[in-house]
């Protein structure tokens, strides 16, 4: 392998991952796989609870943007450019030699690239990130435990422990009930 460099692709909203499996396919299919080290379409996964229902979820760091570590050659060039459904081609900068003027793949630097694949080790590592849709003050009602069924107030939101504390009036007496994010939906 020669010097491989980390190149910025552009792709349609939305279709990062499926340009980047058809990226890889294609790789394949021309025998191109020493002349790339990865395809890489960075995510964060995060926890989502909605409706009661925890569910993990990836969200794109850089939405209609693969990364591709690669020595570029014309034919790998081509194939990107041409080939690719939902892959625009590369970031570029014009340059101009006598009277014509092209467009060239720019490489990012190695400090931009570590920093992105370090983000993205990091969020592999790391215990996902919950996503918070409740708010203080809010009404939410119990599905879940033994006060199932009671409406409440949520009074403090404890995101890193995926608890709330809700207000709940039980024989006519305000009580503080600390529940799961999955155990209340909105009202």
């Amino acid at each position: 392998m020669g010097d491989m460099k980390w190149y910025v692709l552009r792709t349609a909203g939305s279709k990062e991952k499926k340009a980047a499996e058809y990226l890889k396919k294609e790789i394949e299919r021309f025998n191109l796989g020493d002349q790339v080290a990865q395809v890489l379409v960075p995510v964060k996964r995060e926890i989502v609870t909605k409706n009661g229902k925890r569910k993990v979820v990836e969200r794109l760091l850089y939405p209609s943007y693969v990364l591709i570590q690669a020595e570029l050659s014309p034919e790998l060039e081509y194939i990107i450019r041409n080939d690719i459904p939902g892959m625009s081609g590369f970031l570029t900068e014009k340059r101009t030699n006598g009277s014509l003027t092209e467009r060239v793949p720019v490489p990012i630097r190695d400090e931009e690239a570590q920093f992105i694949i370090g983000n993205q080790d990091q969020n592999v590592d790391n215990p996902v990130e919950t996503e918070v849709n409740f708010e203080i003050g809010e009404s939410v009602k119990i599905t879940d435990g033994p006060f199932s069924g009671f409406s409440g107030t949520v009074d403090a939101i404890e995101e890193d422990r995926s608890k709330l504390k809700v207000i709940v009036v039980i024989f006519g007496r305000k009580t503080q009930l600390e529940l799961s994010f999955t155990q209340v939906t909105k009202e």
